[in-house]
């Protein structure tokens, strides 16, 4: 295991050395994630080791753990979410080999036969970010409503009745209204 890791890599070689790199990337330099977040502060600590595998050709197993400073959208107030995320990456030299890759890979893509540690943790942090940021310490909402919904009916209709039942009468009365005021005007 390598405490300290080039910017890029040969994953062909990492592979045929079984190897395994391990640091921390600073988040102020995820340029992509950089704007996803309230404060840049703190960094991602990785684990990548490389292997050879007979699906995808070369397979990187990598762990990326940080704390991110998000805006919470029900407070507004910043928050920290904990991210420990471990994937397994298909290394291809073509997008359009994506398809390719077997069930449970994600695909990282060469630059010049060579792949970036950045991009790697960087990527796996994006998927990590929840679609809406909220502090899991704030207390569940309470819904209150003065007039209560009829029994078995989250929409306050009658049980049994559909939502559009009417629309075919409706539907019925404008067809025959608009064939009646276009058959009026010959002689």
């Amino acid at each position: 295991m390598s405490l300290e890791y080039p910017d890029f890599i040969d994953p062909q070689k990492a592979a045929e050395g079984h190897r395994t790199f391990s640091g921390t990337i600073a988040l102020s330099r995820m340029h992509r994630l950089k704007d996803l977040l309230n404060k840049d502060a703190g960094e991602a600590r990785f684990t990548a080791k490389f292997e050879k595998d007979s699906l995808v050709g070369v397979r990187v197993q990598i762990e990326v753990e940080a704390i991110l400073w998000l805006l919470c959208q029900r407070s507004l107030e910043p928050y920290q979410e904990k991210v420990n995320r471990s994937s397994q990456l298909g290394v291809i030299e073509d997008i359009s080999k994506e398809g390719l890759l077997p069930a449970g890979y994600e695909a990282v893509l060469t630059e010049h036969g060579r792949v970036s540690f950045l991009v790697m943790v960087e990527d796996e942090l994006l998927l990590a970010l929840p679609q809406v940021p909220r502090n899991p310490e704030l207390p569940p909402v309470e819904a209150e409503s003065s007039e209560p919904w009829p029994a078995g009916s989250s929409s306050g209709q009658q049980p049994g009745q559909q939502a559009f039942a009417g629309l075919a009468d409706q539907w019925k009365a404008f067809a025959s209204a608009s064939k009646n005021t276009t058959g009026t005007g010959k002689k």
